[in-house]
């Protein structure tokens, strides 16, 4: 059913669905949950809500209100576990001013946990992951390789300096980059979560009818993330998202390989991709930077004739 109110849908994969209640105000809703990524139960709580939160925020939108979405087991696991995963949680909301107004639990045999979270923008305010122009700048508010550094984390490799970086990634907010982003003309906005840098891109591209290019060595990556990634701690998803877009995205044979794997790598609270004008693009990293976010220029948007929709170089 097509509701007249409905100003976003699932038509476009945006990040998060828009309705519409009054002329001047309008509902923005997600929900997301996993299973851990980092033995510290609040600190994942943490990453978890920071997560869900940014649906919110790459619609423009100001997160109000959460739900906890929670999987525990039935015996093995301290119930302390649960208390210590909802306290980071909590917290986390609490920083970004969102209210916990309650949640489900039900047992399962993997921990889980997310949020499922309600936030408020203009209608005429909406950032949209479609709208990208030709002779667009694209914008990333965070590093890459926070799927690569977990999973050496997991395996015990990697150091505890690399660890700390990529935790403390994943557990910042973009709300800071968000209200950066309200001064400017941004014409398409996405986080970059579990499609990686170019699944995401493909959807930007795609939805906007352009072509993407990064640049690989401008790709901001975590301390260590390259390293880790020629070493093989690289995710399953990495190799999903490749067979998924096989002929949509061209990674030039030039770019090293673990570059390419942090490209692909699905990332966790990742950073707002952001296309804006080539003009003001040096204004809006000098702006994030005085935010407190390290905003990078990446690539650009390119008129598409033909090929991939996509292209690493």
């Amino acid at each position: 059913m097509v509701h007249e109110d409905l100003l976003v849908g699932t038509s476009t994969a945006d990040d998060a669905g828009v309705f519409r209640l009054a002329p001047d105000l309008a509902l923005v809703q997600t929900v997301d949950f996993f299973t851990p990524i980092v033995d510290d139960p609040r600190q994942f709580g943490a990453i978890a809500a920071a997560n869900a939160f940014s649906d919110v925020y790459a619609m423009g939108g100001e997160p109000r209100t959460a739900l906890n979405i929670a999987c525990f087991p039935a015996k093995g696991v301290p119930f302390e576990v649960l208390t210590d995963i909802l306290k980071g949680g909590l917290a986390k909301a609490d920083e970004a001013g969102v209210v916990v107004v309650g949640g489900h639990t039900v047992i399962d045999e993997e921990i889980k946990f997310g949020m499922a979270v309600t936030g408020l923008v203009h209608p005429d305010r909406i950032l949209r992951n479609v709208g990208a122009r030709a002779g667009d700048a694209l914008v990333l508010t965070k590093p890459l390789g926070t799927g690569i550094v977990a999973t050496a984390l997991k395996r015990g490799a990697g150091t505890p300096a690399e660890h700390a970086a990529a935790i403390a990634s994943m557990s910042s907010l973009n709300g800071p980059a968000a209200r950066v982003l309200r001064d400017f003309a941004v014409h398409a906005c996405t986080d970059v979560t579990g499609f990686g840098l170019l699944g995401h891109a493909y959807e930007m591209a795609h939805g906007s009818g352009v072509r993407i290019v990064f640049e690989a060595a401008a790709l901001p990556v975590l301390p260590g993330a390259r390293a880790l990634a020629v070493a093989g701690h690289v995710t399953g998803g990495c190799a999903r998202n490749r067979e998924w877009l096989v002929d949509q995205v061209d990674v030039s044979t030039t770019v090293p390989s673990d570059l390419a794997e942090l490209a692909w790598d699905p990332q966790t609270s990742g950073g707002l991709l952001v296309a804006v004008s080539a003009s003001s693009v040096e204004r809006l990293v000098e702006r994030l930077a005085t935010a407190g976010v390290a905003g990078t220029r990446v690539g650009g948007v390119e008129e598409r004739v033909a090929g991939s929709w996509v292209a690493l170089v």
